[in-house]
């Protein structure tokens, strides 16, 4: 397939292309760079069926035929979406509705990456994707929020009035190489404050939970779910739910790290649950994740123990 893949040069934008090439298909990144970086695609410089164009999706865009569009454009992490409110509401409707524009005009397949934040602060426990969400249309987090709760109305709409083939993953917590290191996530930070040796901050007594899941499982049930016949939101997480301290206590096991807890007031509307209930990803695509956190965080060490060496030398240069 010829692919175009949104947000390419993100966390999981660039972990997708690789999947994707590895396939076989040829795959066209686009991405702006007000959250991505450009080193998570560096290793496809020499990558022949791949091709990058730096482009804001928020402006009409047509690189030609493609068979299949992936839109992954969009900040993600607190810090970035708490900076770029604006830009973030912009991308979830004009820069989705653009993206749905090419895949009409094309006959493509899309699949848009949406997120358990539609579910808010639940009331529901897990979350199942029939539960529409406790969510705070006027908070800080709300340009986030409401951008992918917006972007699936918009979705469901290409598909009911337009008849694109569409898809949706509400993403769940994610964490491997390439997650930014100061992205304000709960595993990049432990996991760069415990290598530092600074203490690990914990954002109200550390009771609320969370559900990780490692990027190759995820991206395995996004694939999974482009190939499928299922129009509506489908979870791909990891249902394997953690205390924030329970979570702080396995990156301190894993790094041999002798860091203390520092306790920090919690944020605005953070959730205080989050479980994903996985019934429909396992009946439909048959999928469910792999990798424990302890393996997950094994498995990403390397790359963050690398950005604070190179961090490290740029500072001593």
């Amino acid at each position: 397939m010829h692919v175009l893949i949104t947000g390419a040069a993100g966390f999981l934008g660039s972990h997708l292309s690789d999947r994707l090439l590895s396939e076989g298909h040829t795959v066209i990144g686009v991405d702006n760079f007000s959250t991505g970086n450009a080193g998570n695609l560096a290793h496809l410089s020499n990558e022949s069926r791949f091709r990058f164009e730096e482009w804001d999706i928020c402006k009409p865009f047509d690189l030609g035929p493609v068979d299949y569009v992936f839109n992954f454009a969009s900040p993600a992490s607190p810090p970035g979406y708490l900076k770029l409110g604006i830009e973030t509401l912009r991308v979830g409707s004009i820069g989705v509705e653009n993206a749905l524009e090419v895949a009409s005009r094309y006959n493509a397949g899309f699949l848009h990456a949406s997120t358990s934040e539609c579910y808010g602060d639940p009331l529901q426990h897990p979350q199942s994707e029939s539960y529409w969400g406790n969510v705070n249309p006027v908070g800080p987090r709300s340009v986030y929020d409401e951008s992918k709760r917006y972007a699936e109305a918009l979705v469901m709409a290409y598909h009911r009035y337009r008849g694109v083939n569409t898809h949706m993953v509400r993403i769940f917590n994610t964490y491997g190489p390439r997650l930014h290191p100061d992205d304000g996530r709960v595993i990049s930070n432990f996991l760069m404050q415990a290598l530092r040796g600074e203490p690990l901050t914990v954002y109200g007594d550390g009771g609320q939970t969370r559900s990780f899941c490692y990027v190759d499982d995820l991206i395995d049930g996004i694939v999974r779910l482009s190939r499928s016949n299922e129009a509506l939101p489908v979870n791909i997480g990891n249902p394997n739910e953690f205390t924030i301290l329970e979570c702080a206590q396995a990156v301190l096991e894993v790094t041999g790290s002798k860091s203390e807890l520092r306790f920090e007031p919690l944020p605005t509307d953070d959730p205080t649950r989050r479980k994903p209930d996985i019934t429909k990803a396992q009946t439909i695509l048959g999928w469910e994740p792999k990798i424990s956190l302890r393996e997950g965080l094994e498995k990403s060490l390397g790359f963050f123990k690398n950005k604070l060496s190179s961090s490290t030398a740029a500072v001593n240069h």
